[in-house]
């Protein structure tokens, strides 16, 4: 078979369009720098009446700057898109190959896209974030990543640990012998001859597997242990705010590494702190039952029942590996990494939750319900919490990109999930030993990494924006 280049039959076209952008897109930044150090960057120039007689050089570079970004960015799209309707890799490149084989996340993001627009005024604050430039760019990549990681299974190319002993550290577009599967490698083979490209698909799932879900139980165990610590104060607050103080105060990658190292296991800690953690989303839950409903004793019950059954269900799987029908369940070395990433940000969430409760408690409208005779529980989590929603969401997206660096951070070092996962930081750390020659199967998972973390960031800054205009 033919070997793959990057840009295929429509790159003798548009790549030097590209590069040509590129080189426009660098010349007006510079120009843009001189023109600031020089103080020639302000909108206007005045004339000798007063007038504005024209732009000055620094915003005309501005604007060149702009108009050749966007020059780039269309070329790109151009190349991605004329790949994927060509008839074959060959003609379609390795940029329009993996165009074609992510067509379930492009579907699922119009469809994402037009329906959150249409009907973005009826959806409270994420309706607002598509008002937001800055957060729509964030919620897309963020969205990418996580359709990836949901059709992984239709978007890779190969069984993520299968080994090709010929494909070695071989070149981003090589073909595979005697046309095995898909055909190409479409971002080469690592030093073990498995294909990257699915490694760095299937990575996805792996990370996002982890995650989200690891920084929704620290919130819950912030939530629980911070609202009641800022409302009421005193002891409470005392011994509370101590602990997360001491775990705080420990170094964090030190203290992850402790908590996910292989001999830590023997020592019976991780189930332990799992039976702490994992009770506090059903603490959380029954408690948030029993006061909305609290008049109400047949929902009630109805609901902390509910949640009674489903959750010491799970509790009893995830944190015991005891589910006697085996649907929650947890292996160790998976346990060890998301029982470390609850213990390490849950005191972190207590502290933010118990600021905003210690400024929010002064309001009138608590005052209000306070003579109404509601309970404290109610007012905390009916009254309170969601007036705190704004920071807290915002708080939570960048607390999973953290969460996300740590999982490579982990993974670079050999204590992830498992030893041949196909993790980002696995992965990076399996390529990183021949950097200097071989950097394609370190350089895409390090880049989905980035392109993560940088989606999570924006889109916390889009949330933040549409919060502080409530």
């Amino acid at each position: 078979m033919d070997f793959l280049t990057w840009t295929g039959t429509a790159g003798t076209t548009l790549l030097p369009v590209l590069q040509l952008a590129v080189v426009a897109l660098a010349l007006a930044l510079l120009a843009k720098l001189i023109f600031v150090l020089a103080g020639l960057d302000t909108p206007r120039l005045p004339g000798p009446d007063g007038a504005t007689t024209g732009r000055s050089p620094g915003d005309m570079a501005g604007i060149a700057a702009r108009y050749s970004f966007y020059a780039a960015l269309a070329a790109i799209l151009c190349i991605l898109a004329a790949g994927a309707v060509m008839p074959s890799p060959v003609e379609a490149g390795i940029l329009g190959a993996m165009a074609v084989r992510f067509w379930p996340v492009w579907l699922a993001l119009i469809a994402t896209f037009v329906l959150s627009i249409r009907f973005r005024r009826k959806l409270g604050l994420y309706g607002k974030l598509f008002d937001s430039t800055v957060g729509m760019i964030g919620f897309a990549i963020v969205m990418f990543w996580i359709f990836t990681a949901i059709f992984a299974g239709m978007i890779a190319t190969y069984d993520p640990f299968s080994q090709i002993a010929g494909l070695k550290n071989d070149a981003p577009g090589v073909a595979v012998p005697d046309g095995v599967g898909y055909g190409w490698y479409l971002l080469g083979g690592d030093h073990l001859g498995r294909d990257v490209f699915s490694r760095m698909v299937m990575g996805a799932r792996e990370v996002l597997k982890i995650a989200p879900a690891a920084t929704l139980f620290a919130f819950m165990v912030g939530i629980t242990l911070g609202l009641p610590a800022g409302y009421f104060g005193g002891k409470l607050d005392t011994v509370i705010s101590f602990l997360a103080n001491l775990v705080l105060a420990f170094p964090v990658i030190l203290l992850f590494y402790l908590l996910v190292t292989p001999e830590i296991r023997d020592t019976g800690i991780p189930i332990v702190l799992a039976a702490l953690l994992f009770i506090f989303p059903i603490i959380f839950l029954c408690t948030l039952w029993n006061s909305r409903y609290y008049t109400n004793p047949p929902r009630r019950n109805l609901y902390v029942g509910i949640t009674l059954l489903i959750g010491l269900w799970a509790y009893s799987g995830l944190a015991f590996n005891m589910d006697p029908l085996g649907i929650w369940s947890m292996e160790p070395n998976m346990l060890n990494v998301f029982v470390s990433v609850v213990f390490v940000n849950s005191p972190g969430v207590f502290r933010i939750v118990r600021g905003l409760v210690m400024d929010i408690k002064a309001r009138d409208y608590v005052a209000a319900g306070q003579t109404r005779g509601e309970g404290p529980w109610y007012i905390m989590l009916w009254e309170i919490l969601p007036n705190a929603r704004g920071p807290l969401i915002v708080d939570f997206c960048l607390r999973i990109g953290y969460t996300t660096i740590l999982l490579g951070t982990l993974g670079f070092f050999g204590l992830g999930v498992s030893p041949d996962s196909p993790d980002w930081g696995s992965t990076i750390d399996d390529g990183r030993k021949l950097l200097n020659l071989y950097p394609h199967p370190a350089l895409a998972p390090a880049l989905a990494l980035m392109s993560l973390v940088l989606g999570l960031n924006l889109l916390a800054d889009g949330l933040r924006e549409e919060s502080l205009k409530d």
